[in-house]
Protein backbone atom coordinates (compact mmCIF):
# COMPACT_ATOMS: atom_id res chain seq x y z
CA UNK A 1 0.00 0.00 0.00
CA UNK A 2 1.36 3.65 -0.54
CA UNK A 3 1.53 5.63 1.77
CA UNK A 4 2.35 9.70 2.02
CA UNK A 5 4.80 10.87 4.31
CA UNK A 6 4.01 13.59 6.91
CA UNK A 7 6.55 16.42 4.97
CA UNK A 8 5.19 15.50 1.79
CA UNK A 9 1.93 15.81 3.08
CA UNK A 10 2.17 19.31 4.87
CA UNK A 11 3.92 20.56 1.53
CA UNK A 12 1.19 19.85 -0.83
CA UNK A 13 -0.79 21.57 1.94
CA UNK A 14 0.90 24.59 1.33
CA UNK A 15 1.08 24.28 -2.22
CA UNK A 16 -2.67 23.99 -2.12
CA UNK A 17 -3.22 27.21 0.06
CA UNK A 18 -0.51 29.12 -2.78
CA UNK A 19 -2.65 27.51 -5.55
CA UNK A 20 -5.48 29.10 -4.36
CA UNK A 21 -4.02 32.77 -3.72
CA UNK A 22 -3.22 32.61 -7.41
CA UNK A 23 -5.86 30.78 -9.41
CA UNK A 24 -9.34 30.47 -7.21
CA UNK A 25 -12.15 32.29 -8.78
CA UNK A 26 -15.12 33.37 -6.53
CA UNK A 27 -18.44 30.95 -7.95
CA UNK A 28 -16.27 29.33 -10.25
CA UNK A 29 -13.52 27.38 -9.19
CA UNK A 30 -11.32 26.62 -6.14
CA UNK A 31 -8.49 24.20 -5.30
CA UNK A 32 -8.68 21.58 -2.95
CA UNK A 33 -6.84 18.08 -1.93
CA UNK A 34 -7.56 14.85 -4.31
CA UNK A 35 -7.76 11.40 -2.43
CA UNK A 36 -3.85 11.22 -2.41
CA UNK A 37 -2.99 14.62 -1.37
CA UNK A 38 -2.94 15.84 -5.24
CA UNK A 39 -4.58 19.09 -6.09
CA UNK A 40 -8.14 18.77 -7.83
CA UNK A 41 -9.82 21.96 -9.30
CA UNK A 42 -13.36 21.84 -7.93
CA UNK A 43 -15.99 23.90 -10.49
CA UNK A 44 -19.25 24.92 -10.04
CA UNK A 45 -20.66 27.44 -12.56
CA UNK A 46 -24.28 28.32 -13.75
CA UNK A 47 -24.15 25.61 -16.09
CA UNK A 48 -22.33 22.58 -14.44
CA UNK A 49 -19.85 21.15 -12.07
CA UNK A 50 -16.51 19.43 -12.51
CA UNK A 51 -13.70 18.02 -10.65
CA UNK A 52 -10.45 17.81 -12.65
CA UNK A 53 -6.99 16.67 -11.21
CA UNK A 54 -3.42 17.83 -11.54
CA UNK A 55 -2.08 14.53 -11.78
CA UNK A 56 -2.27 13.65 -15.33
CA UNK A 57 -4.02 17.35 -16.56
CA UNK A 58 -7.37 14.86 -16.22
CA UNK A 59 -10.87 15.89 -16.07
CA UNK A 60 -12.17 13.58 -13.40
CA UNK A 61 -15.88 13.80 -13.32
CA UNK A 62 -18.87 16.35 -15.18
CA UNK A 63 -22.28 16.76 -14.59
CA UNK A 64 -24.61 19.85 -16.36
CA UNK A 65 -27.05 21.19 -13.71
CA UNK A 66 -30.06 19.61 -15.77
CA UNK A 67 -28.81 16.16 -15.30
CA UNK A 68 -29.53 14.00 -12.62
CA UNK A 69 -26.62 11.66 -13.78
CA UNK A 70 -22.46 12.16 -13.98
CA UNK A 71 -21.61 12.02 -17.49
CA UNK A 72 -17.85 10.58 -16.80
CA UNK A 73 -17.75 7.54 -15.04
CA UNK A 74 -14.96 7.45 -12.37
CA UNK A 75 -13.96 4.39 -10.46
CA UNK A 76 -14.01 4.27 -6.79
CA UNK A 77 -11.47 2.07 -6.27
CA UNK A 78 -8.73 4.85 -7.65
CA UNK A 79 -4.80 3.71 -6.71
CA UNK A 80 -2.84 5.76 -4.47
CA UNK A 81 0.07 5.00 -5.93
CA UNK A 82 0.90 8.20 -7.64
CA UNK A 83 3.06 6.13 -10.65
CA UNK A 84 -0.58 4.59 -11.74
CA UNK A 85 -3.10 6.51 -13.56
CA UNK A 86 -6.41 7.26 -12.49
CA UNK A 87 -9.27 5.15 -13.19
CA UNK A 88 -12.06 6.78 -15.19
CA UNK A 89 -12.91 10.68 -16.41
CA UNK A 90 -10.69 11.32 -19.30
CA UNK A 91 -6.88 10.40 -18.66
CA UNK A 92 -4.78 11.48 -21.47
CA UNK A 93 -2.58 8.86 -23.31
CA UNK A 94 0.30 11.00 -24.82
CA UNK A 95 2.81 10.44 -26.82
CA UNK A 96 1.88 6.86 -27.57
CA UNK A 97 -1.29 5.17 -27.28
CA UNK A 98 -1.40 1.86 -26.15
CA UNK A 99 1.92 -0.24 -25.44
CA UNK A 100 5.30 0.99 -26.79
CA UNK A 101 6.14 -0.01 -30.02
CA UNK A 102 9.83 -0.80 -29.13
CA UNK A 103 10.19 -0.57 -25.74
CA UNK A 104 7.36 -2.72 -23.27
CA UNK A 105 8.96 -1.49 -20.49
CA UNK A 106 7.87 1.79 -20.64
CA UNK A 107 4.22 2.38 -19.34
CA UNK A 108 1.47 1.83 -21.65
CA UNK A 109 -0.21 5.08 -23.14
CA UNK A 110 2.70 6.89 -22.30
CA UNK A 111 3.54 9.05 -19.50
CA UNK A 112 1.09 12.10 -19.59
CA UNK A 113 -1.66 10.85 -17.38
CA UNK A 114 0.70 9.72 -14.25
CA UNK A 115 2.99 13.28 -13.81
CA UNK A 116 1.62 15.89 -12.12
CA UNK A 117 0.73 19.06 -14.60
CA UNK A 118 1.41 22.98 -13.98
CA UNK A 119 -1.51 25.18 -13.54
CA UNK A 120 -0.83 28.13 -15.74
CA UNK A 121 -4.05 29.76 -16.39
CA UNK A 122 -7.83 30.37 -14.66
CA UNK A 123 -10.19 32.25 -16.30
CA UNK A 124 -14.19 32.57 -16.98
CA UNK A 125 -15.03 33.07 -20.65
CA UNK A 126 -17.62 35.46 -21.87
CA UNK A 127 -20.32 33.08 -22.01
CA UNK A 128 -19.75 32.28 -17.97
CA UNK A 129 -18.03 29.08 -18.48
CA UNK A 130 -14.54 28.26 -16.55
CA UNK A 131 -11.82 27.45 -18.45
CA UNK A 132 -8.31 26.68 -17.10
CA UNK A 133 -5.05 26.04 -18.97
CA UNK A 134 -2.62 22.93 -17.06
CA UNK A 135 0.70 22.34 -18.98
CA UNK A 136 3.54 19.60 -19.38
CA UNK A 137 7.22 20.37 -20.47
CA UNK A 138 10.06 18.05 -20.71
CA UNK A 139 12.42 17.32 -17.76
CA UNK A 140 14.94 14.79 -16.99
CA UNK A 141 12.63 12.62 -15.68
CA UNK A 142 10.57 12.36 -18.85
CA UNK A 143 13.52 12.76 -21.15
CA UNK A 144 14.63 9.41 -20.19
CA UNK A 145 11.05 8.16 -21.79
CA UNK A 146 11.06 10.89 -24.67
CA UNK A 147 14.21 12.73 -25.79
CA UNK A 148 12.45 15.74 -27.12
CA UNK A 149 11.26 19.02 -26.68
CA UNK A 150 7.83 20.19 -26.31
CA UNK A 151 5.03 21.82 -24.49
CA UNK A 152 1.84 20.14 -23.98
CA UNK A 153 -1.16 22.18 -22.45
CA UNK A 154 -4.73 20.61 -22.12
CA UNK A 155 -7.39 23.28 -22.16
CA UNK A 156 -10.71 22.58 -20.46
CA UNK A 157 -13.44 24.98 -20.14
CA UNK A 158 -16.86 23.67 -18.24
CA UNK A 159 -20.15 25.03 -19.29
CA UNK A 160 -23.31 24.27 -21.25
CA UNK A 161 -20.87 21.37 -22.67
CA UNK A 162 -17.18 19.74 -21.69
CA UNK A 163 -14.77 20.67 -24.18
CA UNK A 164 -10.88 19.20 -23.91
CA UNK A 165 -8.14 20.45 -25.82
CA UNK A 166 -4.53 19.33 -25.97
CA UNK A 167 -1.91 21.20 -27.33
CA UNK A 168 1.50 19.89 -28.61
CA UNK A 169 3.73 21.99 -29.50
CA UNK A 170 7.34 21.17 -30.36
CA UNK A 171 9.38 23.25 -29.37
CA UNK A 172 12.71 21.60 -30.44
CA UNK A 173 15.00 21.15 -33.19
CA UNK A 174 13.91 17.76 -33.94
CA UNK A 175 10.36 16.33 -35.68
CA UNK A 176 8.78 13.87 -33.95
CA UNK A 177 5.87 11.63 -34.31
CA UNK A 178 3.04 10.59 -31.61
CA UNK A 179 0.38 8.81 -30.75
CA UNK A 180 -2.53 10.40 -28.45
CA UNK A 181 -6.03 10.15 -27.06
CA UNK A 182 -8.38 11.86 -24.95
CA UNK A 183 -9.49 8.35 -23.37
CA UNK A 184 -13.17 9.05 -22.41
CA UNK A 185 -14.98 7.04 -20.14
CA UNK A 186 -18.75 7.44 -20.29
CA UNK A 187 -21.28 6.66 -17.68
CA UNK A 188 -23.79 4.57 -18.80
CA UNK A 189 -27.31 3.42 -17.16
CA UNK A 190 -26.27 -0.04 -18.51
CA UNK A 191 -23.59 -0.70 -21.01
CA UNK A 192 -25.85 -4.18 -23.16
CA UNK A 193 -28.53 -1.47 -23.29
CA UNK A 194 -26.86 1.55 -25.03
CA UNK A 195 -25.95 2.23 -28.77
CA UNK A 196 -23.51 3.96 -30.39
CA UNK A 197 -23.99 5.96 -33.50
CA UNK A 198 -21.97 7.68 -36.21
CA UNK A 199 -19.57 4.47 -36.88
CA UNK A 200 -21.47 2.69 -39.45
CA UNK A 201 -19.69 1.79 -42.37
CA UNK A 202 -16.47 2.44 -40.75
CA UNK A 203 -13.88 -0.28 -40.86
CA UNK A 204 -11.88 -1.16 -37.88
CA UNK A 205 -9.08 -2.92 -35.94
CA UNK A 206 -10.72 -5.27 -33.62
CA UNK A 207 -7.42 -5.99 -31.11
CA UNK A 208 -9.82 -8.60 -29.10
CA UNK A 209 -10.62 -10.79 -32.12
CA UNK A 210 -7.30 -10.43 -34.04
CA UNK A 211 -9.44 -8.91 -37.10
CA UNK A 212 -8.74 -6.32 -39.19
CA UNK A 213 -10.23 -4.37 -42.26
CA UNK A 214 -13.98 -5.39 -40.67
CA UNK A 215 -16.46 -3.26 -41.79
CA UNK A 216 -19.08 -1.90 -38.58
CA UNK A 217 -22.47 -2.65 -40.28
CA UNK A 218 -24.90 -0.52 -38.24
CA UNK A 219 -24.73 1.25 -34.81
CA UNK A 220 -22.54 -0.29 -32.15
CA UNK A 221 -23.54 -2.43 -29.32
CA UNK A 222 -22.35 -3.88 -26.59
CA UNK A 223 -22.69 -7.42 -25.33
CA UNK A 224 -19.45 -8.79 -24.70
CA UNK A 225 -15.58 -7.66 -24.27
CA UNK A 226 -14.55 -4.91 -27.19
CA UNK A 227 -11.61 -2.99 -28.06
CA UNK A 228 -12.09 -1.53 -31.24
CA UNK A 229 -10.03 0.54 -32.97
CA UNK A 230 -11.78 3.05 -35.85
CA UNK A 231 -8.34 4.68 -38.42
CA UNK A 232 -9.89 7.33 -41.06
CA UNK A 233 -12.99 8.28 -38.46
CA UNK A 234 -13.66 11.82 -38.20
CA UNK A 235 -17.56 11.52 -37.37
CA UNK A 236 -19.25 12.46 -34.71
CA UNK A 237 -20.52 9.62 -32.26
CA UNK A 238 -23.88 9.37 -30.44
CA UNK A 239 -24.07 7.60 -27.36
CA UNK A 240 -27.75 7.07 -26.63
CA UNK A 241 -28.92 6.12 -23.36
CA UNK A 242 -32.59 4.98 -22.52
CA UNK A 243 -31.71 4.02 -19.12
CA UNK A 244 -30.39 7.66 -18.78
CA UNK A 245 -32.90 9.04 -20.59
CA UNK A 246 -30.34 10.72 -22.72
CA UNK A 247 -27.70 10.66 -25.74
CA UNK A 248 -24.19 11.94 -25.51
CA UNK A 249 -22.82 13.63 -28.49
CA UNK A 250 -18.93 13.48 -29.05
CA UNK A 251 -17.60 15.51 -31.20
CA UNK A 252 -13.54 16.18 -32.32
CA UNK A 253 -11.42 17.92 -34.41
CA UNK A 254 -7.63 17.04 -35.01
CA UNK A 255 -8.30 13.51 -34.65
CA UNK A 256 -8.79 10.23 -37.19
CA UNK A 257 -9.00 7.59 -35.30
CA UNK A 258 -11.93 6.55 -32.93
CA UNK A 259 -11.43 3.66 -29.93
CA UNK A 260 -14.58 1.88 -28.50
CA UNK A 261 -13.47 -0.11 -25.52
CA UNK A 262 -15.43 -2.25 -22.61
CA UNK A 263 -13.21 -4.68 -20.84
CA UNK A 264 -15.93 -7.21 -19.95
CA UNK A 265 -16.29 -9.46 -16.75
CA UNK A 266 -12.61 -11.34 -17.44
CA UNK A 267 -10.52 -8.60 -18.02
CA UNK A 268 -12.35 -6.16 -15.61
CA UNK A 269 -11.63 -8.66 -12.93
CA UNK A 270 -7.91 -8.26 -13.54
CA UNK A 271 -8.51 -4.75 -13.61
CA UNK A 272 -8.20 -3.84 -9.61
CA UNK A 273 -8.93 -0.18 -9.89
CA UNK A 274 -12.51 -1.08 -12.05
CA UNK A 275 -14.61 -2.66 -9.63
CA UNK A 276 -16.90 -5.73 -9.75
CA UNK A 277 -19.16 -5.56 -12.21
CA UNK A 278 -18.52 -2.13 -12.66
CA UNK A 279 -18.27 -2.92 -16.72
CA UNK A 280 -21.40 -2.58 -16.73
CA UNK A 281 -21.78 1.53 -15.77
CA UNK A 282 -19.12 2.64 -18.16
CA UNK A 283 -17.95 2.52 -22.47
CA UNK A 284 -15.22 4.48 -23.50
CA UNK A 285 -15.83 6.43 -26.57
CA UNK A 286 -12.06 8.19 -27.61
CA UNK A 287 -11.13 10.88 -29.74
CA UNK A 288 -7.58 9.95 -30.99
CA UNK A 289 -4.45 9.42 -33.11
CA UNK A 290 -3.40 5.83 -33.11
CA UNK A 291 -2.68 3.01 -35.47
CA UNK A 292 -1.63 4.16 -39.17
CA UNK A 293 -3.11 8.11 -38.11
CA UNK A 294 -0.12 9.19 -36.04
CA UNK A 295 0.95 12.71 -36.52
CA UNK A 296 4.12 14.45 -36.98
CA UNK A 297 4.89 17.79 -35.73
CA UNK A 298 7.98 19.48 -36.92
CA UNK A 299 10.00 22.02 -34.94
CA UNK A 300 7.78 25.50 -33.86
CA UNK A 301 5.02 23.54 -35.16
CA UNK A 302 1.65 22.03 -33.22
CA UNK A 303 -0.88 19.94 -33.24
CA UNK A 304 -4.22 20.27 -31.83
CA UNK A 305 -6.84 17.41 -30.72
CA UNK A 306 -9.83 18.62 -29.40
CA UNK A 307 -13.45 17.12 -27.62
CA UNK A 308 -16.24 18.69 -27.42
CA UNK A 309 -18.95 16.63 -24.82
CA UNK A 310 -22.43 17.35 -24.96
CA UNK A 311 -25.69 15.61 -23.16
CA UNK A 312 -28.87 15.89 -25.63
CA UNK A 313 -32.20 15.15 -25.13
CA UNK A 314 -33.27 11.34 -26.86
CA UNK A 315 -33.97 11.46 -30.66
CA UNK A 316 -34.77 8.74 -33.63
CA UNK A 317 -31.82 7.54 -35.54
CA UNK A 318 -32.31 6.57 -39.10
CA UNK A 319 -30.73 2.85 -39.75
CA UNK A 320 -28.26 4.72 -41.97
CA UNK A 321 -26.98 6.97 -39.48
CA UNK A 322 -23.52 8.57 -39.69
CA UNK A 323 -22.87 11.99 -38.97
Amino acid sequence: MYTLDLKTFKNRLTDLQNLNERFAIDHHLELKAGYDGTPVIDIKNDYAQSIISLKGGQVMTFRPHHDPNPVLWLSGLASLNPNKPIRGGIPVCWPWFGHHLSDPNKPAHGFARTIVWTLSETKVTAEGATQIVLSLENHDNIRALWPYAFQLETVITIGADLQVELVTRNTGNETFTLGEALHSYFNVSEVTQISIHGLENSQYIDTVAQLEGEPETGPIQINAEMDRVYPNSTADCLLQDIGFNRQIRIQKTGSQTTVVWNPWIEKAARLGDLGYQNYLRMVCIESANAANNIVTVAPSEEHRLQTVITVEGLSPFPSNYNS
